[in-house]
Parts: C-alpha cells; sequence; structure tokens
C-alpha cells in the first residue's frame, strides 16, 4: 500500500516521515521504501513565454523569450507547437539532469543560442504524454520550482499491510494508527452535500436477494454530471498512489477508496434496466462481460449486481461493460455494499481477476463505512462533475453486521507478556484505537469492537493490541510465573535419537515405509505367528480393507521393507545403498477383544554394493558381514552396551556361515549377517547382501545412557602380545572373554587371524594385543609376565589353546 504524507497530514499531524515509518514499522505495519517524490527535477522551474517566433534556420523550430524569475528573459529554442505567447510552462535551466539523464547546457541550435529547455510531462518523468509542452496554470509565478508548482513535493511510504489488518489499506486507517501512537484525534472527512430534486428512492430501487452473501447495500444517485478529465491534484494524488486517472467520476470512487479503504463502484443510471439494482447469484449458464473485455462464464456461487434483465457488475470483483461510466453519461448510480468475504474470494480466485476492490472486500471491508463512503463520493462527484444529489439513500440491509464486544481483564496483559499494565494505560491504548468501553469492574472491562477491525474477536487480541501500541520492545526479558522445568526427554526418544546418530554416522540413510507388506515377502523369513483368534498360524496380521494385494499383511520384520527399497534402487542403477528403518512391528494379541495386536519396536538395516567410493586411493571392495558388524557395534557402544557379544549364527533368514545372533547376557538383542540366498532371490536381490535387525525394547532396557566416569590413569601400561591356535570352532570372543578375567588387563585387541600353513586342518592363530595396568602402582615385568602365564593357562583350559612358539 502507498501512502501519500502529504495527504495523510490532512488527517493527523505528523512528525518526520523517517519517524513516522519507523512507528509504523513498530507498531506491526512494515514500511519497506520511503520515496521523495520531486527530487528529481531541481533546476526545473516555472516560465511565462513572452515571445515566440520561427527559427531562421529552421522550419521546425521557434526561438522563444521566456520569464523565468530572472532580471531578463532567456533564449530558449523550442521545437514544440502546443504553446501560446502568455502560456506558463517548465524551463529546465543551464546545468540541470533531468530524470531520464538528458544534462541541459547551454547549446547553439542551427547557430541561434538556447540557454535552456521547455520540456514536455514526458521528458519530466511525470507522464508518458510527450505531444507537446506541459502547460502550467497561468497564475503560477515564474521562477516557482516546478515540484512545487504541480504539487510534486511529496513522501511516498511502501507500507506491508499483512492480510489481516484490510482497515490499514487506505489514508484513513493509516492515520488512526498514527493518531493512536502520538495520542492524537483523526480528522475525518466531512462531505457537504447540497441535496436536490426528488428522493433517490424515486430514480432506483434496490432488492437483495442473497442475504447471506450481501448483507447492506447502499445507492446514492448523482444527476446533471458532466464527464471529463479530473482535476490535477486528484490525478496527481491517485497517481501516486499507482492508481491511473480515468475520469471524475471514476477517480472519485477511487480517490474514496484510498481515503477510506471502501471499494465503490458507479454505473450509468440510465442503463440500468428498470431503474433497479438485484443483488443475486448467478444463474446457470449465466455470462457477463466484465470492465477489461472478457467474456467471463459465471457459476451459481458467484455474487452479481443485476438489473432487471441482467447482470451489471461481479460484485465487489469488477463492473460489467454495460453499464459502464462513458463520456455520455449524465445520472451517476453510486454503489456502496458489504459482500461476505469469502464469496468474493472464491470468486476472485475462480475468475482469476484481482482488483483493489476484491483485495479489500475478500480481507473484510468495514461494514461500518457503507454510508460514510457513499456520501463522500457523492459530495466529490458533484464537486468534480457539477452533478446535483438526489436527497436520501437507497439503503438495504437485511442482515445487520454486529461488531463484537469482548471483556479484558486487567491482570491477563501481565500474565501473558511479564510486564505490569496499568489499567488506565490499557483504557488509553483502546480508546485511542477507537475501542469503546462498554462497562468495567474491579475485575477488568468489556469494549466494543470497531466495525473497521474484523481481526479482533478474543481477549488476547486486546492485549496484542496494548503491547504492539506501547512497542514489544517494553516487554521485559522475565519468564511467566507460571513456567515449569522442562521435563527430561523420555528413555525410548534418548535411544531412538542415539540409534538414528550412530547409524547416520556409519553413513545410513533412513527409510520409511509402509506398516504393511504381501505375505509373499514374509514368506522367506519362515516367521509364522498365531493367529488371534487360535484358528492357525499366518504370516502376520491381514487387513480387512488392504490398499491392494502387494500391502495386505501387517509386518512382522522392518527387513521385507529395506529389502524391497534396496531392489528397487538396484533397479535404478543405485547399487552402493546403506538404509535403515525404525518402526513398530505387529503381532496378534492373544487377548484380541482387548487389543488386536502387540507392537514393538525394531530397528533394521540393509547395506550392499562397495565399502567405499572407487578411487585412486580406495580399491572399491564389497562390503562384507564385518562391515554390517561395524554397523550394529557403533550402535550398541552409543547405547553404553559395549558388552555385547555375537553368537554363529544368526536368524533362518540369514547364511548360516556369515550371521551372529547379538545377546547381552541372556538377552536376545537382534539378528546381524548375510542374507541367505533363499531370502535374496526372493528379492530380486544378489548375493552378499547384508541386513541386521534389533529389538528396540530391549535395548531401551538395557542401554546405558549416561557414562560412568572413570579417572585418567597415572600408572603407565604394559604391552603384551599374545599368539594362540585354537580350533576353528573357537570363537575370538570367547577367547577375549577369558582374557579379561585377568585382574590386571586393561585392554584386549584382536589384530590377526591365520589359517593355513603350517597350522593343522581346523585350527586358526588369533593374535592378541593385551595391555596391562595397576591403578596404584607401576608393574614390574615380573608382575606382567606372572599375569601373562596365568591367561596362557587359562586359555590352555578353556579353550584348548596352545600358545604358538
Amino acid at each position: 500500500m502507498r501512502i501519500s504524507l502529504k495527504w495523510l497530514s490532512e488527517y493527523v499531524d505528523l512528525p518526520s516521515p523517517e519517524e513516522v515509518a519507523r512507528k509504523l514499522t513498530a507498531v506491526g505495519l512494515e514500511v519497506e521504501a520511503i520515496e521523495r517524490t520531486g527530487q528529481g527535477l531541481g533546476g526545473v522551474v516555472a516560465a511565462r513565454i513572452v515571445a515566440s517566433e520561427k527559427h531562421p534556420n529552421a522550419e521546425k523550430l521557434s526561438v522563444t523569450r521566456v520569464d523565468a524569475g530572472g532580471a531578463e528573459p532567456l533564449q530558449v529554442v523550442c521545437g514544440a507547437k502546443n504553446y501560446a505567447v502568455g502560456n506558463v510552462v517548465p524551463l529546465a535551466t543551464v546545468g540541470t539532469t533531468l530524470p531520464g539523464g538528458t544534462k541541459i547546457e547551454k547549446a547553439k541550435l542551427r547557430g541561434t543560442e538556447s540557454f535552456g529547455m521547455l520540456c514536455s510531462a514526458r521528458e519530466l518523468g511525470l507522464a508518458e504524454d510527450a505531444s507537446g509542452l506541459l502547460i502550467l496554470p497561468k497564475d503560477v509565478k515564474p521562477g516557482t520550482p516546478i515540484a512545487q508548482a504541480l504539487g510534486l513535493e511529496d513522501v511516498l511510504l511502501e507500507v506491508n499491510v499483512t492480510p489481516n489488518r484490510p482497515d490499514c489499506l487506505s489514508h484513513v486507517g493509516i492515520a488512526r494508527e498514527v493518531a493512536a501512537i502520538l495520542g492524537q484525534r483523526v480528522r475525518m472527512p466531512a462531505p457537504r452535500i447540497a441535496e436536490q430534486g426528488g428522493p433517490a428512492s424515486d430514480a432506483v430501487k434496490v432488492r437483495i436477494e442473497a442475504p447471506d452473501k450481501c448483507a447492506r447495500y447502499a445507492a446514492r444517485v448523482v444527476e446533471g454530471v458532466k464527464i471529463g478529465p479530473s482535476p490535477a491534484w486528484l490525478a496527481r494524488r491517485l497517481e501516486a498512489c499507482g492508481v491511473r486517472s480515468i475520469s471524475n467520476v471514476v477517480d472519485a470512487t477511487n480517490y474514496v477508496l484510498l481515503e477510506l479503504g471502501h471499494p465503490l463502484h458507479a454505473f450509468d443510471l440510465d442503463k440500468v434496466a428498470g431503474r433497479e439494482i438485484v443483488v443475486r447469484t448467478a444463474r446457470p449458464g449465466e455470462k457477463l462481460t466484465t470492465l477489461d473485455g472478457k467474456e467471463r462464464a459465471l457459476e451459481p456461487d458467484d455474487l452479481l449486481i443485476a438489473d432487471r434483465d441482467r447482470g451489471s457488475a461481479l460484485a465487489g470483483v469488477m463492473g460489467g461493460g454495460d453499464s459502464e461510466i462513458s463520456a455520455g453519461t449524465t445520472r451517476v448510480l453510486l454503489e456502496s455494499a458489504w459482500f461476505q468475504p469469502s464469496t468474493i474470494r472464491r470468486t476472485s480466485r475462480r475468475q482469476g481477476l484481482k482488483t483493489e476492490a476484491s483485495y479489500r472486500f475478500e480481507r473484510g471491508a468495514d461494514p461500518g463505512m457503507v454510508i460514510p463512503a457513499v456520501d463522500r463520493c457523492a459530495a466529490l462527484i458533484a464537486e468534480l462533475a457539477g452533478g446535483t444529489v438526489r436527497p436520501g439513500i437507497v439503503d438495504a440491509h437485511p442482515r445487520a453486521v454486529e461488531a463484537p464486544e469482548v471483556r479484558l481483564r486487567w491482570r491477563r496483559p501481565t500474565e501473558l507478556l511479564g510486564m505490569d499494565v496499568a489499567r488506565e494505560d490499557a483504557r488509553r491504548i483502546l480508546v485511542g484505537l477507537g475501542f469503546e468501553e462498554k462497562g468495567s469492574d474491579a475485575e477488568g472491562a468489556t469494549f466494543r469492537v470497531p466495525s473497521w477491525r474484523v481481526d479482533v474477536s478474543i481477549e488476547e487480541d486486546l492485549v496484542e493490541e496494548i503491547v504492539r501500541t506501547k512497542g514489544y520492545d517494553a516487554i521485559p526479558e522475565t519468564l511467566p510465573a507460571n513456567a515449569v522445568e522442562t521435563p527430561a526427554e523420555p528413555v525410548d526418544a534418548q535411544v531412538i535419537a542415539r540409534c538414528r546418530a550412530a547409524l547416520e554416522g556409519s553413513g545410513f540413510s533412513e527409510a520409511v515405509n509402509f506398516s504393511f507388506v504381501a505375505a509373499r515377502e514374509l514368506e522367506p523369513f519362515d516367521n509364522h505367528v498365531h493367529t488371534g483368534d487360535g484358528s492357525g498360524r499366518a504370516l502376520g496380521i491381514a487387513l480387512k480393507n488392504p490398499i491392494s494385494a502387494d500391502l495386505a499383511v501387517m509386518r512382522t520384520s522392518l527387513v521385507p521393507s529395506l529389502l524391497r527399497n534396496a531392489a528397487h534402487n538396484r533397479r535404478q542403477r543405485v547399487d552402493d545403498l546403506r538404509l535403515y528403518e525404525i518402526a513398530r512391528g505387529y503381532w496378534p494379541n492373544p487377548q484380541p477383544k482387548d487389543a488386536p495386536s502387540s507392537e514393538s519396536l525394531h530397528v533394521a538395516g540393509v547395506l550392499l554394493g562397495r565399502r567405499s567410493p572407487v578411487g585412486w586411493a580406495a580399491p572399491g571392495d564389497a562390503v562384507d558381514f564385518y562391515d554390517a558388524k561395524a554397523a550394529v557395534v557403533a550402535l550398541l557402544e552409543e547405547l553404553g552396551l559395549g558388552g555385547a557379544r555375537f553368537d554363529a549364527p544368526g536368524g533362518s533368514w540369514l547364511h548360516p556361515r556369515t550371521s551372529a545372533a547379538v545377546r547381552l547376557g541372556e538377552d536376545l538383542l537382534g539378528d546381524v549377517g548375510e542374507l541367505h540366498p533363499r531370502v535374496a532371490a526372493a528379492f530380486d536381490l544378489p548375493r552378499g547382501v547384508l541386513a541386521f535387525e534389533l529389538h528396540l525394547d530391549a535395548l531401551v532396557r538395557a542401554a546405558t545412557l549416561v557414562p560412568r566416569y572413570g579417572p585418567i590413569p597415572r600408572m603407565p601400561a604394559v604391552l603384551r602380545d599374545l599368539a594362540v591356535v585354537v580350533d576353528e570352532a573357537v570363537t575370538a570372543a570367547s577367547v577375549e572373554a577369558l582374557v579379561r578375567q585377568e585382574p590386571l588387563v586393561e585392554a584386549v585387541t584382536l589384530f590377526d587371524v591365520y589359517r593355513g600353513a603350517p597350522l593343522p586342518a581346523g585350527k586358526k592363530n588369533l593374535a592378541l594385543a593385551i595391555s596391562y595396568r595397576a591403578p596404584d602402582r607401576t608393574l614390574t615385568d615380573a608382575e606382567a609376565e606372572d599375569a601373562h602365564a596365568r591367561i596362557v593357562k587359562r586359555l590352555a583350559a578353556g579353550v584348548g589353546a596352545e600358545l604358538r612358539g
């Protein structure tokens, strides 16, 4: 919304433009730009032509002498023909730079000196007309700066009005805000109408057939008008706000729109069939040609302003071409109405029409401005077009639009804002904004909301009005009195967050799948469940109304969904993939009437392809069991479960040679390993796909989320390597467990596994790095050797290990 401060100053006394912009922005009406008009016209002055003669050497040029307010007239060569001696015109003096960038210098044109340039409106950047000189009123004194002579000295504010404040889409609306901030009263325009002739009700009738869409329709009649151009002051005000001047009558409606914020429309009364206005919805198949010349097909929900025979305007959006104001109009019917915002919004969007009127009506026009706006416009038309206004207003209002009353408790601003607001301050601010106090007591007061404030309906809205007027920076930095401590995040939420962090740190991306799958996708897992009604065994809980046959069973495992994702990615030539999912599995409940299923949280992952992208420093090896195990170990360590062990083999859906069950003590946490070939084939996947699935509920129960503090060792460690030969069936984990039984062992790391000659078949060599440390003293070599010897004996007794020589 462009606001002219020169225009605005007629309603309220203003400080500097910068101060107005700052205060408006502070109350929520952001001023995006400040434009000073007339500044680019310095050096252009009014000059009276005192003499003119033909140029001696050019047929199309004239040599004029002009009075520019100096001691002597100036000689200026001119090519225009639309002037006469005695006219006052703009003169760009020597040294002036015009808005288009032209610099005026002393020149010699065809041998004749010229001291300046006489200008057209286009050369001054004021209009597109370049047909001749801009003729000024004859009473303008020569030498007057052109910006002052034309009334161009103004400051325009570009105000960003939010959708909930349609009351600020006008100069009076902005004036209300400024007056409330500065503690002033708005000087509202007071039209004086000299009514003559018979009553308006004799000239036109109004009937509303759609009261749910039009709550009020008022009309005035102005007769004897003469259509012509608007005076310069009116045209300049409209153009400053971005509205093109059309004619005196149409410009009057646009002027009132920008002044009061209420859209109006002017009809040629002689083109209104039957001298009757009917507000109705469109009939099936009805069409209307709007002012833009387009024929529009209407819907039954569109609201029409019609006469006896046909539609005349698309209510609240655009007028029709059949009844528009033209050069021959002598009688004007002025419309001022209030339309239901949702109706105008639907019509505007459906027809693809955005106008100044629809922009305001669809946000909520002021129902209390219907009569003041039509009065103001009628008086203006009578002044500009020389018409007479018939007495009275034809006013149809079948449904009153009542302003709400809202109660404000005096303590409420303090409760919401944490700042003390005196009740007198609250009263002063609200009354200054137009709210009317209807009654009060010790607890609070009731205020009637002004008709233009469609955004206020509850107590918190009144508090907002108070705080934005006082200034948001006045809110103290204090917590509300009823503030409570934020409860700790639930353990299961912390575990899920850490699982996500660990897996994403291992290169996995999260997948989100439906909770149901095809029954055939569960078959390779041989994971039958007992049906809830005891009638037998099934793959899962069948849906009564599945989306499709591929989504017919509630899944008992997350792995099938991830394998389906992997197969889809491979079809799209994405061969390197790491996906995980955290979701629930569903099992029939033994008591189906109480709860049809029992649900447990799982975390599952799948990985295939290369371990790292191929490059000169990376060979591009394929992922294997240890990559999957490393991802699971990283997840467990994030949860403080570093003591988990991996026992072969894993679940039946995994390859028995390269899989493991993950256990913590006697609890089974899940499985990890390579897919069984039959499972991979069922999902059209190659061999070598790795997967894991863990029971998240078990992880939540076992997780240690707060790490235990351990002091930094003060004593040095003693490092020893140990190589033992064991049977192929002996796991490294069991060997490490026996080593850790030695009290002096601080850490054990398996760094090599060897099979082959000279070891006999069925044997393997495990090489371990062992760190010994005592917390209270430096170990001697003898103590370390004794501990090492005890470990060798323990391994020999426990797993039949032999020390490799």
